[in-house]
C-alpha cells in the first residue's frame, strides 16, 4: 500500500501500475471536502515520492464516480472576502497540479456520475475512459460559481472553446456518447470492463503507444487557436449564452466566459489565478448565495421527508377519483414511476380525456427519445380507467380531484370511504378548501389529509401534504411516501384556507390588484415582474391558471382572512370574470390568445381589458418599477412570515423551497424568506412600515418585528 486514508487509498496494482482509488468509508458518496482534499495532498506525496510507480489509475468504490466539492461547507468559505477565496481555490490547484504533473501516465475510470470537482479530477488525469453508465459535467452554474478546480481552464484545452463554454454555461451533464463526441472522454466501454481497459491504456502509454506527455503538455499550454478563430468562438458562445441566462439574473455563465477570455491563451499556472479571481468574483454574488442556499434547503427538505417513512405504509396499488386534465396527469405520474393506478369517473369522455393527457406525455417523451413503445404501452397498462367502484377493496391510497366544490367533495368522499378497507388512505387534491372541513363528514377523518398537486402535474415537482386536525401521523407519512414515490418533492403542512402556496399567493394578487385600482398598467407589472426574475407577471400568472379558478380561490381566502385579503372594491378578476374572460382556456383573459405554429398559446396586449377596467380605477397612474415590485413582494413575504408564525410551515428552507416549486418565486433569490435576509430585516422592515397604511397585508408580521430588534436572520450570517 502507497498510501492509505479514509477517502483515498493507493495501492500498487501490477507492472508498476497503481491505483488511486476514492471510497469514503464514513459517507456513501465521494465529494471533495477538507478532509478528502487533504488526503488528496498527501497521497500526492506519496505518489512522488515513490519510485515502482510507472503509471495510474483513478477509480472510485462508489457507485458514483465523485459528486464534487462538499457544497455544505460553501456557505462559510463563500462568507470570507473574495481575495481569501481565490486564495482557498488556488491553493487546492496546487495540489491538482502536482498530481497533473506526476512523471508517468494518469487515466481516470469513470465508472459513474462524474459531477463538478470530480471531473475536474478527470481532467487532470491524461486519458479518461468511461462506462456506458457513467455521467459527466460541470454543473456549478447551477450554483451562482463556475468551475474553481482548473476546470475553466483545462477543459477549453482539451475539448475546444466552444464546447467547453457551452458545458461549463448550461451546467448540463453529458452522456457517454456524447461527451466522447466532443472528445471529453477517449473511450466508453462496458462497465464490467471500465477497469480494465484503463489498466490497458495505462500500459499502452508505458510502452510508447500513446504519447501521454503531449496530451499532459497540451493542458499547461496556451489553447491552439489563432485570434479570429477565438474571437469567433467567444462572440458566438456570447449571443447563445445570453439569450438563454439573463447575466442580471445569473451573473456565474458570464463571469465564468469573461475569465476563459482572459486566460485561455496563458500558461496553466497563470491561467488558474485568472480562474480563480474570477470563480471568487462569482462566489461573492448574491445569486452564489442564494443558489447555494437553495441546493441546501432542497437536501434538507428531502432529508425531512424521509423522517416519515417508519411511519408509512406500503403502497401497491393507488387510485384517483376525477379524471380530465388533473386526474390524468396524476395517473400519469403514478403510473410512470411503476405504480398501478386506478382513474375512477361518472363519464367515459372523462376518462378518454384523462388518457388522452397520459398518451400526450408519454408520446412527447418517445418524440425526444426518452420514452420507447414498450415503455408507452407498460406505462399505460397501469392505469385502469372505471366507471365504478368494483376495484376499490384493496387500494391502499385515493386521491380525490373532482370539482373545487365542498359539498361534491363531501359527497365523493363519504361515498368511497364506505367502500374501501379500513385502513386506506383518503386524500383530497383540493387547492384551498380546509381538509379539517373535508373530514367532517367521514367515519374515519384520522385517514384524511390533503394531497396537493400543481398543474401541470408532470412538471410542478412540489405536492403539498397537508395535516387535517384528526389526520393520524400514519395518514401523513404514507402521503408523503405516495408523493416521493410518484417522484415529487412533498413539503408537510398544516391546515388553513389555502394551506401554505395559495395563502402566500393570493396577497401577491391582491396586491397586483390593488397597484391595478390606482391606476398601473398590468403590462408594466408583468413586464416589472418578470425582469425580477417570476417565470410570468401577475396578470399573465391569472390568464394561466384560470381567471374563474383565481376568482373562487379569492373568495375562499377572504373567507379565511378577511383582515388583509377581502378588498372593499371590485377586483380585476372578477370584473373579467363576468365579462366571460376566463384566460387562456376561452382564449381571452388579461391578454389575447392565439395559437402559433406549434399549437402554443401566444399572448397579446388587448385593449378591450383596459376598457373593461377603466371604471372601476381611480385614474391611470404611472408607478416606479421598483414600486411595484416592493409592493408585490412585500405583501407575498409578509404571508410566508405569518405561515411560520402560524406553524402552518416548519422551517424557513420549506417555506422557500415550496415557493420556488409551486409557484415560481426566482430560484436565484432563493426564496420570500432568504430575499428579506439578503435586503436586510431592519430594511425589510422599513419597507414594510413605508407601506402599511395600504392595508393588513403591508404590515410588518411580529415575527419581523422581533427578529429585526434581535438582529436575528431566517437563515445563519457571518
Amino acid at each position: 500500500m502507497i498510501y492509505q486514508g479514509n477517502s483515498i487509498s493507493v495501492s500498487l496494482l501490477e507492472d508498476g501500475i497503481a491505483k488511486l482509488n476514492y471510497d469514503n468509508q464514513t459517507e456513501s458518496v465521494n465529494k471533495f471536502d477538507q478532509a478528502t482534499i487533504k488526503e488528496f495532498g498527501e497521497a500526492v506525496t506519496a505518489l512522488e515520492q515513490s519510485s515502482d510507480v510507472k503509471g495510474l489509475i483513478v477509480t472510485s468504490g462508489k457507485k458514483v464516480f465523485i459528486a464534487g466539492a462538499d457544497i455544505t461547507e460553501f456557505v462559510g468559505n463563500f462568507k470570507k472576502p473574495e481575495g481569501e477565496i481565490a486564495s482557498w481555490v488556488l491553493d487546492i490547484n496546487k495540489t491538482f497540479n502536482r498530481f497533473e504533473d506526476l512523471p508517468f501516465p494518469k487515466v481516470a475510470a469513470i465508472n459513474g456520475a462524474s459531477m463538478g470537482g470530480g471531473t475536474e479530477m478527470t481532467l487532470v488525469c491524461d486519458y479518461r475512459v468511461m462506462s456506458d453508465k457513467a455521467s459527466i459535467g460541470l454543473p456549478e452554474v447551477k450554483l451562482g460559481i463556475f468551475p474553481g478546480f482548473g476546470g475553466s481552464v483545462r477543459l477549453p484545452r482539451i475539448i475546444g472553446i466552444d464546447n467547453a463554454l457551452e458545458i461549463i454555461a448550461t451546467g448540463e451533464a453529458q452522456k457517454p456518447a456524447a461527451a466522447l463526441k466532443v472528445g471529453m472522454v477517449d473511450a466508453v466501454v462496458a462497465a464490467d470492463q471500465l477497469e480494465a481497459s484503463a489498466i490497458d491504456l495505462v500500459k499502452k502509454c508505458i510502452a510508447g503507444d500513446l504519447d501521454w506527455k503531449a496530451r499532459h503538455d497540451e493542458k499547461i499550454n496556451p489553447v491552439k487557436l489563432n485570434a479570429l478563430e477565438q474571437a469567433m468562438a467567444f462572440n458566438s458562445a456570447k449571443g447563445v449564452l445570453f439569450s438563454k441566462a439573463n447575466p442580471a439574473q445569473y451573473p456565474a455563465p458570464k463571469i465564468a466566459l469573461e475569465s476563459i477570455e482572459k486566460h485561455v491563451n496563458l500558461p496553466r499556472d497563470k491561467a488558474l489565478e485568472i480562474e480563480s479571481a474570477g470563480f471568487a468574483k462569482a462566489a461573492k454574488t448574491p445569486q452564489a448565495e442564494s443558489l447555494v442556499g437553495l441546493f441546501l434547503n432542497d437536501q434538507a427538505v428531502r432529508k425531512l421527508a424521509k423522517t416519515y417513512s417508519a411511519k408509512a405504509h406500503d403502497i401497491k396499488e393507488a387510485a384517483v377519483l376525477g379524471a380530465g386534465i388533473m386526474g390524468g396527469g396524476i395517473a400519469y405520474q403514478a403510473a410512470s414511476k411503476g405504480l398501478p393506478i386506478i382513474m375512477k369517473d361518472i363519464k367515459s369522455e372523462q376518462l378518454d380525456l384523462g388518457m388522452r393527457e397520459a398518451s400526450k406525455h408519454l408520446s412527447s417523451g418517445m418524440a425526444r427519445g426518452k420514452v420507447t413503445p414498450a415503455q408507452m404501452g407498460e406505462t399505460l397498462s397501469r392505469i385502469r380507467p372505471t366507471l365504478n367502484y368494483g376495484d376499490f377493496g384493496e387500494t391502499d391510497i385515493v386521491i380525490e380531484a373532482v370539482v373545487e366544490n365542498p359539498k361534491v367533495k363531501h359527497a365523493v368522499l363519504k361515498e368511497v370511504e364506505g367502500l374501501v378497507k379500513d385502513n386506506c388512505i383518503l386524500a383530497s387534491n383540493t387547492s384551498t378548501i380546509s381538509i379539517t372541513y373535508l373530514a367532517s363528514v367521514l367515519e374515519r377523518p384520522e385517514n384524511f389529509v390533503g394531497m396537493h398537486f400543481f398543474n401541470p402535474v408532470h412538471r410542478m415537482p412540489l405536492v403539498e401534504v397537508i395535516r387535517g386536525e384528526k389526520s393520524s401521523e400514519e395518514a401523513v407519512a404514507t402521503t408523503v411516501a405516495l408523493a416521493e414515490k410518484m417522484g415529487k418533492v412533498p413539503v408537510v403542512v398544516n391546515d388553513c384556507p389555502g394551506f401554505l402556496v395559495n395563502r402566500v399567493l393570493f396577497p401577491y394578487f391582491g396586491a397586483f390588484d390593488l397597484l391595478i385600482k390606482q391606476g398601473a398598467d398590468f403590462v408594466q407589472i408583468d413586464k416589472v415582474m418578470e425582469k425580477f426574475g417570476w417565470p410570468m407577471g401577475p396578470a399573465y400568472l391569472m390568464d394561466v391558471v384560470g381567471i374563474d379558478t383565481g376568482v373562487h380561490g379569492a373568495e375562499v381566502m377572504a373567507e379565511g382572512f378577511p383582515d388583509r385579503m377581502k378588498p372593499d372594491y371590485k377586483v380585476s378578476g372578477q370584473i373579467l370574470f363576468e365579462a366571460n374572460r376566463l384566460g387562456q382556456k376561452n382564449g381571452v383573459g388579461f391578454y389575447k390568445y392565439e395559437t402559433d405554429k406549434k399549437g402554443k398559446p401566444v399572448k397579446t396586449a388587448d385593449p378591450q381589458t383596459v376598457e373593461l377596467l377603466k371604471p372601476f380605477i381611480d385614474a391611470p397612474k404611472q408607478f416606479e418599477d421598483q414600486e411595484i415590485i416592493d409592493r408585490l413582494m412585500i405583501a407575498l413575504c409578509n404571508e410566508t412570515v405569518r405561515c411560520l408564525e402560524d406553524n402552518i410551515v416548519a422551517t424557513p428552507a420549506e417555506a422557500d423551497m415550496a415557493m420556488i416549486m409551486g409557484i415560481g418565486f426566482p430560484p436565484f433569490r432563493g426564496g420570500p424568506c432568504r430575499y428579506i435576509d439578503q435586503i436586510g430585516l431592519q430594511n425589510y422592515l422599513a419597507l414594510c412600515d413605508k407601506y402599511a397604511s395600504l392595508g393588513k397585508a403591508y404590515e410588518a408580521p411580529q415575527m419581523i418585528r422581533d427578529m429585526a430588534a434581535n438582529g436575528k436572520t431566517f437563515y445563519p450570517q457571518a
